[in-house]
């Protein structure tokens, strides 16, 4: 099960610092993440996004490649019977990544864009959240990695305990003590 945590930055431009490292954390794999996005406040109160993740692109990739090959079957075998076959597999192909491209522009996938905004509105003016959907993670190594990063813990699925050794992470300059 994935745990969401959102940690609210002063800075405008200090959550796509902390998503930078947590990708080269990835990268190493200390850390799974299923979604993450950074909301800036900017200094007229207007609320931006910035997913990490391209929504159209992940469920065109997801649903095109089955609807694509079913699309591109039944163009081929109804082009078989009344058209030329070559003809009918590449229409059914072209409506089949079409269908899928839309299906992935339609979805929500991660953690819910008004949960996110609703949420955003809350921050200060000129300031950034991280809203990030973790999958596993190694916490010690992450909060250790994290260190010195300081930062407001909004929200977040974590248990009591684990929630208070993230605060302390991001409260205090000096790396966390693990027991």
């Amino acid at each position: 099960m994935s745990e969401l945590v959102v940690v609210g930055f002063k800075d405008a431009e200090e959550a796509d610092r902390v998503l930078f490292k947590l990708a080269k954390l990835k990268k190493e794999h200390l850390i799974d993440l299923e979604d993450a996005v950074v909301v800036i406040r900017d200094e007229a109160g207007k609320i931006h996004l910035k997913q990490s993740i391209n929504l159209t692109t992940t469920g065109s990739t997801t649903s095109s490649s089955f609807i694509f090959i079913s699309g591109s079957l039944w163009g081929a075998l109804v082009g078989l019977l009344f058209l030329h076959p070559f003809a009918g597999f590449i229409l059914g192909g072209a409506i089949g990544v079409g269908a899928g491209a839309l299906s992935g522009s339609l979805s929500d996938y991660g953690i819910d864009d008004d949960f996110i905004k609703s949420l955003g509105k809350t921050i200060p003016i000129n300031s950034s959240a991280l809203f990030i959907l973790v999958r596993k993670a190694q916490p010690e190594r992450v909060l250790a990695e994290l260190s010195g990063i300081k930062g407001k813990v909004m929200r977040t699925s974590l248990s009591p305990e684990q929630e208070k050794k993230l605060q302390e992470a991001l409260a205090d300059s000096t790396p966390p003590i693990t027991a």
